[in-house]
């Protein structure tokens, strides 16, 4: 019984790790989704300000 329990907890261990693999490598994914979403917003922020004349975010600049 002792060696079918050690193999459980062994299965079980390699399983949790897989998830933490899975979720670093989601986290890293999400993180690079959002640099690429806050640079495509600063883009269509400036298009926007310069197109309309005004300050839109406020930084006491256009564009």
């Amino acid at each position: 019984m002792g060696l079918f329990w050690d193999l459980i907890q062994q299965s079980e261990l390699d399983e949790q790790k897989g998830k933490a693999d899975s979720l670093d490598e989601r986290v890293t994914q999400l993180e690079s989704e959002l640099e690429k979403t806050k640079a495509l917003l600063l883009k269509t922020l400036k298009l926007l300000e310069t197109h309309s004349g005004t300050d839109i975010n406020e930084d006491g600049q256009i564009g």
